[in-house]
């Protein structure tokens, strides 16, 4: 089964739009939803939740009372100061790191897994997605990540799936590394903006430190003609292949606003994605 990531340098590149459509034109295919912090394909899919299920990627420090002698080491060794005079913990100000559980000599102070998320699959007329929205200031979103990726390779083994389509985080920190390690490749959604090429290098840069094979696809182009023109020639610098350029469409801000994939109707911006669609699936022009 190929797994093919599309992510961008920064949120609001039309990524997930993008993501949806191409699991539209797919036909069938497995989809995952990797941007765990802001996850929203299930919206534009029609989707219908089938399972859920808790997710943990941390830890924090419960404390017995009744085993609690009051010695207040727990107290005098933390450093964020998430132990209150009366030796209750300020959930707030810990930062889970165990060592007061460490140093109570009673073993008074546990450190037990707390719930962080909810991991999802539902079902959608193109095919069953995974999903999962990570609680805010929930711990470890890389974790969650690869439980998505992890459990949509599941699903597309035992259903005989030949694409698994992940819309990836935007950026490169975590999320994105944990989303784009070890998969066939990866498509860029990019802007021609001020910011757009300096956004794309940085995820060009993390495709090319783990060898995945990367393509890039303008979208809005015709915004900027100018910006449009300095992405190409960078790329051609660096020898990652321009798949292909996407209008701007007031039809696909319409079909975002109606939570519906933009190819399902006509326009120049569906035409353009159609044109692309079987250069991304073969992957045989990507590069590293």
């Amino acid at each position: 089964m190929r797994e093919i990531v599309v992510m961008s340098g920064k949120g609001g590149t039309g990524k997930t739009a993008v993501t949806a459509s191409l699991a539209v034109l797919a036909g069938r295919a497995v989809l995952a939803d990797a941007d765990v912090d802001a996850a929203n394909l299930e919206l534009l899919l029609d989707a219908e939740a089938l399972e859920e299920s808790p997710y943990s990627g941390g830890s924090a420090p419960v404390k017995d009372d009744g085993r609690c002698d009051a010695c207040g080491l727990c107290r005098e060794h933390c450093r964020f100061d998430a132990i209150r005079p009366d030796l209750s913990i300020d959930a707030f100000a810990c930062e889970a790191c165990g060592l007061c559980a460490r140093v109570c000599p009673q073993d008074a102070i546990a450190m037990e897994p707390v719930e962080d998320g909810r991991l999802f699959l539902s079902r959608t007329p193109w095919g069953l997605l995974v999903h999962a929205r990570l609680a805010p200031g929930g711990e470890n979103s890389g974790k969650l990540v690869a439980r998505v990726r992890q459990r949509a390779r599941e699903l597309g083994a035992a259903e005989g799936g030949a694409l698994l389509l992940v819309d990836g985080p935007p950026g490169i920190g975590c999320p994105a590394i944990s989303a784009i390690t070890g998969a066939d490749r990866v498509l860029l959604v990019a802007e021609p903006g001020v910011s757009g090429l300096h956004d794309l290098e940085r995820v060009l840069d993390l495709a090319d430190h783990f060898r995945v094979p990367a393509g890039v696809v303008v979208n809005r182009w015709d915004l900027s003609p100018e910006g449009t023109r300095r992405i190409a020639d960078r790329l051609e610098e660096r020898g990652i292949p321009l798949i292909g350029r996407i209008p701007f469409d007031r039809a696909v801000i319409d079909a975002v606003v109606a939570g519906r994939p933009f190819v399902l109707e006509e326009s120049p911006a569906t035409a353009a994605l159609r044109k692309l669609a079987p250069e991304i699936d073969d992957g045989s022009r990507f590069g590293t």
